[in-house]
This record gives C-alpha cells, sequence and structure tokens, in this order.
C-alpha cells in the first residue's frame, strides 16, 4: 500500500473535477479524499497500489472535459496517514 498526495492548480474548482477525480478513484479501487482550497487548488490524497497510484496520477493531469490542468504537485509520503477505507469528496 503506497500514498500520494497531490496538489492540483488551474481551472479545477466549479468544473466537475472533484467528481471525475472521485469516479476514477472508485475505478481503480483507490482510497482517499479530495477537496478544494481557498486559493483556487484542489488537494488530493490517495492510497493504494502503486501501479494504480501511477495510473491515476495521469487522470488528475488531464481532469474532466472544462477543466485545465495548469500544474500538479505530487508526493509519496513515507508514512501513511490513517488507512482510509474509501475516496471521498470533502
Amino acid at each position: 500500500m503506497k500514498e500520494i498526495d497531490c496538489t492540483v492548480s488551474g481551472k479545477v474548482q466549479g468544473v466537475g473535477y472533484r467528481i471525475f477525480v472521485k469516479k476514477r478513484a472508485d475505478e481503480l479501487r483507490l482510497y482517499g479524499y479530495i477537496s478544494n482550497e481557498e486559493n483556487g487548488e484542489v488537494s488530493v490524497v490517495a492510497q493504494g497500489e502503486e501501479e494504480k497510484l501511477k495510473e491515476f496520477i495521469t487522470h488528475l493531469e488531464k481532469g474532466p472535459h472544462f477543466a485545465r490542468v495548469d500544474g500538479i504537485k505530487v508526493t509519496w509520503p513515507e508514512n501513511l496517514q490513517d488507512s482510509l477505507t474509501l475516496f471521498e469528496i470533502i
């Protein structure tokens, strides 16, 4: 089990980005959460198998049709947050 902590910038709020990401996470059987930040960015934490997380990152970089991802910062923490059991939109 691995974890990624991501910050996504661009036109990612108000365009269905969080719903898009949740659907991809559910399809890949990942656990975690996504939330809007006050500065217009979106934060994502996800846990799962490393290969599935790498595939998930490609979805984060693309986003839904109306989104525009300008940048994504991804970190792979050594220690997992609490064990997560589903993927939530916060």
